[in-house]
């Protein structure tokens, strides 16, 4: 057993940060954007179901989630509140992806690890009221389940940036370069310098942070090294906050600072339900160490195709953009069109559609029920023309425009034949 003091602060971190990201998604608007906007979403394949969660009652779903967040912060009926906020901010993230980023995934996982521990039974109003008894203790697996969490996170993204979009600084370039006006790091960041440096140390401080926050003797300068690192993705990125994320996560590394036991007091052990909850989150570290690795099993380039790519802490490593037309034909009358796609999907749902071949697949079968309703029995579609820029390289096109695409079947761990193979380099 160990204390659990470390996990109720966490508790406390936790549940701030989801409040700030659930009630500022309201006040940023991007409520707004993501679900009550656009015409249709763009769920995650298996999950268009989901659709229903979209419409300006979304303002009320988002702001009933900070709510859950706040009674997992103040250890409020902490089991209902936990559950509710895991419930609901993984419906949200299933329900669409046109905003998809890693640490909307993190907050997934590290809601369900929270639903499950018993982050309430100290400094909480479930104590407080008497709904709960007392524990200043915990098992000592808790605090390694972080631990190594955040050791996957970080272990895959450096493995991640052996690939030449990254090595070659194509994307570095490219995002860096626009950053000149992010005060104070502006004229830093553009500088090439900086960039090639860049480069290789993030590579490195991936690989190592981690296994030197275990170590008691470089603990505390791969704290400062992690907090001036995911602050500076903060000022420069702006992705939100995964980089306050992993800085709180990291108060399971500091576990020794906190005493056991507080003078005076015994530690009540057990009272939750946790026989067997190991053996569950072994088999979540398992999943994760297992699915970034399934593009190897698709054949193509993962940053080009996009299979493969999600839910694998593939972080910062490619920006695309792209145009795409789709070419219409009524196979009963012969009538043919060119498909006024701004009549069906948002402007940033449109360049998904034109950079991932899972939003095009998506497309085709929300303008299949549309024209079948129309009375169109015999829709074809093609990609009538196709480019996509990556990293800024020179466009090309990414969608073979001789397929139907009404007939094409969608693979979860295959390739799709629609899909064109990646642009060759230059040699």
């Amino acid at each position: 057993m160990a204390t659990n003091a470390p996990l109720t602060l966490y508790r406390i971190l936790f549940g701030l940060l989801m409040l700030v990201e659930s009630w500022g998604a309201i006040a940023t608007g991007w409520v707004n954007s993501a679900f009550v906007e656009p015409r249709w979403t763009f769920p995650l394949r298996g999950f268009e179901a989901l659709r229903v969660l979209s419409g300006p009652w979304m303002l009320g779903y988002f702001a009933a989630m900070g709510c859950a967040a706040l009674g997992v912060t103040l250890g409020w009926r902490y089991r209902w509140s936990a559950a509710t906020l895991a419930v609901l901010w993984t419906g949200a993230y299933l329900a669409q992806k046109s905003h998809y980023n890693n640490h909307y995934y993190l907050a997934v996982i590290l809601c369900w690890l929270m639903a499950f521990l018993p982050a309430h039974r100290d400094r909480s109003l479930d104590v407080r009221s008497g709904r709960v008894q007392r524990q200043v203790t915990c098992p000592a697996w808790i605090h390694r389940v972080f631990r190594v969490q955040l050791l996957i996170v970080f272990t895959y993204a450096a493995v991640n940036k052996f690939y030449p979009g990254w090595l070659n600084g194509d994307y570095l370039r490219l995002n860096l370069g626009s950053k000149g006006d992010r005060w104070p790091l502006g004229a830093l960041v553009v500088k090439p310098w900086f960039q090639t440096f860049t480069i290789y140390a993030a590579i490195v401080f991936d690989a190592v942070v981690i296994p030197c926050l275990m170590i008691k003797r470089t603990r505390w300068w791969a704290f400062a090294g992690l907090v001036g690192f995911n602050l500076f993705n903060s000022i420069v990125f702006r992705i939100g906050i995964f980089p306050y994320m992993v800085i709180a996560t990291t108060v399971f590394f500091f576990v020794d600072l906190f005493r056991s036991t507080p003078p005076g007091e015994e530690s009540v052990a057990g009272g939750d339900p946790l026989r067997g909850l190991h053996v569950a989150v072994g088999v979540l570290m398992a999943v994760q160490l297992v699915l970034p690795l399934r593009h190897h099993l698709i054949p193509g380039d993962v940053t080009w195709t996009e299979e493969g790519h999600r839910m694998s802490w593939r972080m910062m490593l490619r920006s695309k953009s792209g145009v795409i037309m789709l070419d219409a034909k009524d196979g009963a009358s012969g009538r043919r069109w060119t498909v006024p796609l701004q009549k069906f999907v948002g402007p940033r749902q449109l360049s998904r559609v034109a950079v991932n071949p899972e939003f095009l697949y998506q497309l085709v079968q929300i303008l299949k029920e549309h024209y079948r309703a129309e009375g169109v029995s015999e829709l074809e579609l093609r990609a009538g023309y196709s480019a996509v820029s990556l990293n800024g390289n020179p466009a090309a096109p990414l969608y073979d425009p001789a397929v139907d695409l009404t007939r094409v079947r969608w693979s979860f761990l295959g390739r799709d034949d629609w899909v064109l193979d990646a642009p060759r380099a230059p040699k």
